[in-house]
């Protein structure tokens, strides 16, 4: 039978608050008389299945606060994507250890997990509590005003294209940014936060929400360079045509896929380098860089939102409270509600499990190339405090002597 014993794991892509979660949860179940140890599993579902595991009991709270300040997954991760038989695994390590409580940070496979690994205890009729925390710099869990992670994630690539916008204003031409986002547009929308001034960058943004016409995306190229002298553009890794084929497909001479038969669009640097000969080519344009938003944007040291820090520390810490005071297994989801604040709510997994979110229409601009001020609205409490301004000179100009050359 179960007893007070409790398995946390975290698993996808790492984060820069995901280890403010673990804590969150270590700390909370510690705070319960009647929980006796806190495991942590190793890389994931894959350590559970190896009996990989660590005694978070015995983790000083100076060290835990320590490691929820870093990045990324301190007790590693994996990209398995467990089916039945694979939970059915992970529920006799859980039985053979005595688990009352299994804790799993992720996005949405692992909250599929999660249901799956539930249900295999209710068919044994084992006392055993699963609750999925929400992970996901994609922002793509349904059920979630926004998912810990992501505002993180959405403050570098903020940063990055303000950065950008100056480099580029300094020396003229065309820069294309690819952003994460294979089905969700989110992270890449998130750029156009980086505008202050009317002609500053991102002047285009493009989301896999929408169809991507190559021979449109030259075009607004064109127009943007001769009426700016430049143009930068923000892109998601996950465009495509209007038959859903991704463009990274359509340009490459071939393609990587990962360990589920996906085209590899993240960290190839590929669709940036496509994009810019196509503009080279097509529009004769000279200076044309692209570059990629690879893993650089998800586990970022020092890029950190606050609002991210505490709300992902406060899900891990009622994922706690839920399943030691609630009587039901479910996925903790953040809900907004005032201006700004948020709630937490405990709901069915089989609500998130395996389901994308993507960009609502009113998030995106009519043009499909940017996006309204409805999204600005939304994302900008998320990005935290602190965030640097960029400054532009304002002396005023010197009548020339000589006249036009």
């Amino acid at each position: 039978m179960a007893t007070n014993k409790i398995l946390i794991a975290q698993g996808g892509g790492p984060t820069a608050v995901i280890n403010q979660s673990l804590v969150g949860a270590v700390l909370a179940a510690r705070g319960f008389r009647g929980i006796d140890l806190v495991y942590g599993a190793r890389h994931g579902v894959r350590g559970i299945v190896n009996e990989d595991f660590v005694d978070l009991t015995q983790e000083t709270s100076h060290n835990l606060e320590r490691v929820a300040a870093t990045p990324a997954s301190a007790l590693g991760s994996t990209r398995d994507k467990p089916d039945v038989k694979y939970c059915q695994e992970i529920f006799k390590v859980l039985q053979a250890h005595g688990i009352g409580q299994f804790f799993y940070i992720g996005g949405n496979d692992s909250s599929d997990t999660v249901r799956i690994v539930s249900e295999e205890a209710a068919k044994a009729g084992y006392p055993l509590r699963c609750m999925h925390i929400p992970k996901t710099i994609d922002n793509d869990l349904v059920g979630n005003d926004h998912t810990p992670g992501f505002p993180s994630a959405a403050r570098f690539v903020v940063q990055a294209f303000a950065g950008a916008n100056l480099d580029n204003a300094a020396l003229p031409g065309v820069y294309v940014g690819v952003v994460m986002g294979r089905h969700a547009g989110f992270l890449t929308a998130a750029s156009a936060l980086a505008r202050k001034h009317p002609d500053d960058g991102p002047h285009l943004v493009y989301v896999p929400e929408r169809t991507f016409s190559l021979d449109s995306f030259l075009a607004d190229v064109k127009a943007t360079h001769e009426r700016l002298g430049r143009c930068i553009v923000a892109v998601s890794e996950g465009i495509h045509d209007a038959s859903g084929e991704p463009i990274a497909t359509q340009l490459a001479k071939s393609v990587e896929r990962d360990a589920h038969g996906n085209v590899q669009l993240s960290g190839t640097g590929a669709l940036a380098d496509q994009l810019c000969d196509q503009i080279k080519e097509k529009l004769k344009i000279k200076r044309v860089r692209g570059d990629t938003f690879g893993y650089l944007q998800r586990s970022f040291l020092g890029c950190v939102s606050d609002v991210d820090q505490h709300e992902a520390r406060e899900a891990g810490e009622k994922a706690v409270q839920f399943a030691m005071w609630g009587e039901r297994d479910g996925s903790v989801a953040i809900k907004r509600c005032g201006d700004y604040a948020v709630r937490y709510e405990l709901i069915a997994l089989d609500a998130v499990a395996g389901k994308t979110r993507v960009m609502e229409d009113e998030l995106i601009a009519a043009s499909g190339s940017d996006v309204t001020d409805a999204f600005r609205r939304y994302l900008q409490p998320l990005l935290g405090t602190g965030m640097p301004e960029a400054a532009r000179l304002q002396a005023p100009a010197v009548a020339k002597v000589l006249g036009p050359r």
